[in-house]
């Protein structure tokens, strides 16, 4: 189905185009002649000329570049490069067979003059080779399915919201936790300090109390004077 459209698209892309370059170069040619007869210039008398190019550019673009059959530019490239071929063999014949008092728009259409310059066989040509592209003759490839999830296993089934049994489980405290490599602290209670003697002050942080011989020494020295 595609490459009848395709075909469709370039009997149309080929007429189409001739008259958008006729008109286009008619109008940019006769307008720049003016600029030079009268030493002056006028820009916007240029935008007609451009516009009917640029929309056989576009034209051309579409048939030629895009990843459709290639169908469509064979058959324009052939209807395009045809006529001047002709040339070679009967060339007034050819050109008795062109039309020289179409007008566009009230615009005369030139059509002799891209078939004498060789326009229509530069754009033939193009769109001949468009067609050498072996992918351009496949159809676009359909997306692969996705591929359906494998099943997970029973045995490593993770728990769900509804799983109460794996949820309530009993945490076992037994279970030491990972080791970093540092030897384990020794948990065992150190013994208890040994208590001081209560002096009279009754204190256990009071000194000893003081020896009273030196003091009894001195009172009998006192006495025996």
């Amino acid at each position: 189905m595609r490459h009848l459209w395709s075909f469709l698209a370039g009997l149309v892309a080929a007429p189409l185009t001739c008259v958008l370059v006729a008109l286009g170069q008619d109008g940019s040619a006769s307008t720049v002649a003016r600029w030079v007869e009268l030493g002056t210039y006028n820009t916007a008398n240029l935008i007609q000329g451009a516009v009917y190019l640029a929309a056989a550019g576009i034209v051309l673009g579409l048939l030629g570049t895009l990843r459709v059959s290639p169908l469509g530019p064979l058959v324009a490239g052939l209807l395009l490069a045809g006529p001047y071929v002709g040339l070679f063999v009967e060339p007034f014949d050819v050109r008795d067979v062109v039309p020289t008092d179409w007008k566009v728009f009230g615009d005369p259409l030139p059509l002799l003059r891209i078939l004498d310059n060789g326009t229509t066989f530069l754009i033939g040509v193009m769109l001949l080779m468009a067609t050498f592209s072996g992918q351009r003759w496949r159809r676009w490839p359909r997306p692969a399915a996705a591929a359906p999830a494998p099943a997970a296993s029973s045995d490593t089934e993770e728990p769900t919201l509804t799983d109460w049994s794996a949820l309530t489980a009993p945490v076992d405290h037994d279970t030491k936790p990972p080791s970093l490599g540092y030897p384990e602290p020794d948990t065992e209670p150190l013994p208890p300090l040994p208590r001081r003697e209560v002096g009279k002050t009754g204190s256990p942080w009071s000194g000893p109390p003081r020896s009273s011989t030196k003091r009894d020494d001195a009172a009998g020295e006192e006495t025996a004077g």
